[in-house]
């Protein structure tokens, strides 16, 4: 049986994106060996869209509040290039990684599945 996921972000600045999970976001990690740091994300969902273009894969953080998480993570200079907006499945944003990507960040209206 499966029994997790492994995310990928590729990044511009490796070695700073992983400071910003390990200190900023205080995610646990294990060193994978010569300081390659796998980290351990909070529960996950997964779903699928219909596309006509190019498939894709995308990487959304999930809250509870999204006002107090920006603030939480803007205190320690987190830059968030997107005004919260509101969409039909919840309020988001989109938060900047040091690497210079950025990542999605929202708060779901609907029932997170990571719940069931």
């Amino acid at each position: 049986m499966i029994n997790g996921a492994h995310v990928i972000i590729y990044s511009q600045d490796a070695e700073a994106d992983r400071a910003f999970l390990r200190d900023v976001l205080g995610y646990p990690h294990v060193d994978a060996g010569h300081g390659w740091l796998i980290f351990k994300l909070p529960p996950a969902e997964v779903a699928v869209h219909p596309t006509e273009g190019q498939e894709s894969h995308e990487l959304f953080l999930m809250c509870d509040d999204l006002t107090q998480t920006i603030a939480d993570l803007e205190s320690h200079g987190v830059e968030f290039p997107d005004p919260p907006q509101e969409q039909r499945w919840g309020i988001l944003t989109s938060l900047r990684l040091p690497g210079g990507g950025t990542v999605g960040l929202y708060q779901p209206h609907h029932p997170p599945a990571y719940n069931l």
